[in-house]
């Protein structure tokens, strides 16, 4: 039990260090209007064995990390911990949104990606906008 705490906090620090991570859906909103970047919402629950798969094999590559920086504010939100807009579903999670800094949605999409396949990912909601 002690080791599977440990993993957790190291898995759940690596992953939170990388991208600083934003909790509050309104201030990322805020932020990027001032950088004039987008927005990258991921939807998640603590208890999602792909979301921590997704953390773990995607997230936590820097050169994945490095390109979702260039652009968007990253945004966490767990259903389990914080408050989810209406205009998002919640459930199936993981959900990944990408927005404006006005909260448009323009690319959305469910589940687990390989670091190659969310990288595509990124660049495909890049031609949505």
């Amino acid at each position: 039990m002690k080791k599977l705490i440990l993993i957790l906090l190291l898995a759940s620090s690596i992953f939170g260090s990388q991208l600083n991570w934003i909790h509050d859906y309104n201030k990322a909103l805020d932020l990027a209007k001032k950088e004039h970047k987008d927005v990258y919402l991921f939807i998640g629950a603590d208890a999602c064995r792909y979301c921590k798969k997704f953390k773990k094999e995607t997230l936590s590559k820097k050169y994945v990390m490095d390109t979702l920086r260039k652009t968007y504010i990253p945004v966490y939100l767990s259903r389990d911990q914080h408050k989810i807009p209406d205009k998002f579903e919640k459930f199936g999670a993981p959900r990944h949104y990408f927005l404006t800094s006005d909260g448009k949605i323009y690319n959305e999409d469910a589940g687990y990606f390989d670091p190659q396949k969310f990288l595509a990912l990124i660049k495909e909601s890049l031609f949505y906008k």
